[in-house]
Order: C-alpha cells, then structure tokens, then sequence
C-alpha cells in the first residue's frame, strides 16, 4: 500500500510501523495531504501550467468529473516542463523512513503513476497514444532524481488493469502484451538496477473503483505479461492483485479465484489485494485459502488499493487485518 490517511509523513509511517511491526518489507511516505487522492492534486495543478489549458472542468467529486485538459494552440508538452512532485516527496520523507530502519523495515517505497495513466487521466482516451510520452519522459527524471541503493519504485496502475477488465475475452491477450511492453520500457526510464514493485489496481477515487473484473482472469493475463516483458535490468520484486474494488469486499465465490491458477510469477512475489475492514476475519481468511489453493503457495497480503480515502480508524482496521492474516 502507499497512501494512509495521517497528518503527515511522520505520523503514517509511524502507523504503519506500530501495526505491521516487522513485516513491512517496504515502507512508504503515506503519500499525505495533498497527495492523499493520488494524482489528483497534480492534475488540479495542470490549471497553471503554461501549455494547458481545461477542455472539460471538473471537482474530482467522481470519476466522470475529474477535469481534462488540451494543449493550448501554438504549444507542445515536453516531460521536463512536468512537475509530478515526486522527488520532493520522496527526499522530504526519506529521513523519516531511515529512523524506521531500526524496526525492521525494509526498502524505501516510492510511487510511481504509469504514463498512460497520467495520460489518460488528464486528457482523456484520445489523448493516451499522443501524450504518454512527455509523461513517461517525466517520469524518467523523477526516477533518476530519486533513486537510491533501499528505494523501491511501485509502479500504479489502474488505467491499465481496468482496460484489461473492460477488453473484450479475445483481445485481453494481445491488450495484455501491448500494455506490458510499455510499462517496461517506462521501468528502462528509471537507473539500471533500481527496484520495482507493480501495483495493479482498480481505482480508488473517493474510495470508489474504477471498474471491477467478473473474476481474477484479466489480472493474471496482465501479471503474466509484465512478467514476460520486464527488463532483467531493473529487477521486479512484486505484483499486486487488487482482488476486492474500493469500498468493496473481495467475492466469497471461490470461482473468482480459480484463474489464479495460471500466475506465472517466477521469482516475483506476489501479492494478493483482498484485505478488507468490512468483512469479518472468517471470511477473510476463506478468500485466503481460495487465493493460496488457487496459486498453490502461501502470498504476501495487502488491501486493494491504498488506505488514504479510508478514514483513519478503518485505515487502522485494514492494517490490523493484515497482520492478523499474516500471522495465521
């Protein structure tokens, strides 16, 4: 997970420490105030950047209301005009997490949103194939800027698990391939060696999901694509499942979870996204045995997406479930 709902960094990483105490083998900033809701508050400051202007406004009160932007006539967007914040947010954090060493933590996570999100997001389905570029370049920077021997970069991808979900059954596998290859040539942007987790998600606006899949199949297909096509240079340690969607708890079906089946991790970990407040720990732990029958292996556990538009009772809540899963 990367965001929790706290006043800032310090008080979100001590959270997740007093909670998950030695089983946190990364920790990150909290992603806190501004950033709670993702890229949001870098999509509201596209408002003042000189080659944009709002085709379409917006109050990010839902998916269908978060503002769109053009490229003003005349103008053309470069990466390096492209302020994400990512590298201050990280540098301004990074002390904190090595205060945290002492307790058993281990890698420093930073969030990275994918290009084609950031793309999709600010100019809409037409302006992915256009835009994503300038924004991969961006992400480039930032990766460099903040890269370091304990960070681990989590790649966030919802724009790309909730395509899948929408594909059509025979066009999932070639969308997969497709996707996949750009997500590793964004990981080539980032310094040779530097570490990677991919987070798939659904979307979590308001604590809302973009999109939720009928069963665990166009997850897989993603997973295993991106583990076909990542770059043996920038080494992938995990991938994130999002198995339940937003304010909803994952499926008690256990066919929802027999695609699992076909996972072909490798030495990729995986980690299962069904951590819910809302469902009671007997259930929960039922949706565990489907997911590790299904995969054949005991699995690394989280939430779905991150805890920041939870409040922060059930963001404590969530965390308390995945310890008292873990520790089974």
């Amino acid at each position: 997970m990367g965001s929790i709902p706290a006043a800032d960094a310090a008080e979100a990483m001590r959270l997740a420490v007093d909670h998950l105490r030695g089983r946190l083998d990364y920790l990150s900033d909290g992603e806190t105030g501004e950033r709670s809701q993702w890229i949001m508050n870098v999509l509201d400051d596209f408002r003042h950047h000189p080659a944009l202007e709002i085709s379409r406004p917006g109050d990010f009160s839902g998916y269908d209301t978060v503002p769109r932007y053009r490229v003003r006539p005349g103008e053309r967007l470069y990466g390096a005009t492209l302020e994400l914040g990512i590298t201050e947010a990280a540098r301004a954090a990074y002390p904190i997490y090595r205060e945290h060493r002492a307790d058993g933590v281990g890698g420093f996570q930073v969030g990275v949103p994918g290009a084609i999100d950031l793309a999709l997001f600010t100019f809409g389905p037409r302006g992915v194939l256009r835009y994503e570029r300038p924004f991969a370049e961006a992400l480039a920077i930032a990766m460099n800027e903040a890269h370091g021997d304990d960070v681990l970069f989590q790649l966030e991808l919802p724009a790309e698990a909730v395509l899948l979900t929408r594909a059509p059954r025979p066009a999932r596998r070639a969308l997969a391939a497709l996707l996949a290859g750009r997500v590793a040539a964004l990981a080539l942007g980032a310094p040779r060696g530097a570490r990677f987790g991919v987070h798939l998600c659904l979307g979590d606006l308001n604590h809302r999901a973009l999109g939720a899949p009928n069963d665990a199949e166009p997850l897989v297909q993603l997973a295993n694509a991106l583990v076909e096509r990542w770059p043996a240079t920038r080494p992938l340690q995990f991938v994130h499942l999002p198995l339940a969607a937003g304010a909803e708890p994952p499926a008690t079906d256990p066919a929802f979870y027999r695609p699992l089946r076909g996972l072909r991790p490798r030495d990729v970990r995986v980690v299962a996204g069904y951590a819910h407040e809302g469902h009671d720990l007997a259930a929960q732990r039922r949706v565990r045995d489907y997911v590790e029958d299904a995969i054949g292996d005991r699995v690394d556990v989280s939430t779905s997406c991150g805890l920041g538009r939870r409040d922060q009772a059930d963001a404590v809540a969530a965390l308390d479930r995945i310890g008292a899963l873990l520790d089974d």
